[in-house]
């Protein structure tokens, strides 16, 4: 499955708009390795997503080609979560 693809079914990103143009800009990498939108994502890979501020590492647990929200959750497990700057409040 196309990486942008599985951003948007998995709802870590909203639109595969954004998928693709953040994907684009070399922010996502697949088991370490900087890739595109059109890249393919399998079983077992581990994302690195860098937001703004934030950095996501995800493990790709299965592959669906549409889901329901609480189906979403299951395509995915967070191995970690990072923070450049923490701006929450304690």
């Amino acid at each position: 499955m196309r990486l942008d693809k599985y951003l948007k079914v998995s709802r870590i990103i909203k639109r595969r708009s954004v998928a693709k143009e953040i994907a684009d800009k070399g922010r996502i990498s697949i088991n370490g390795k900087v890739t595109k939108s059109s890249s393919d994502v399998a079983t077992n890979d581990e994302l690195v997503i860098k937001f703004g501020n934030k950095t996501l590492t995800v493990k790709v647990n299965e592959l669906l080609e549409t889901t329901k929200k609480d189906d979403a959750e299951r395509m995915y497990t967070i191995v970690k979560e990072d923070y450049a700057q923490d701006f929450r409040q304690e």
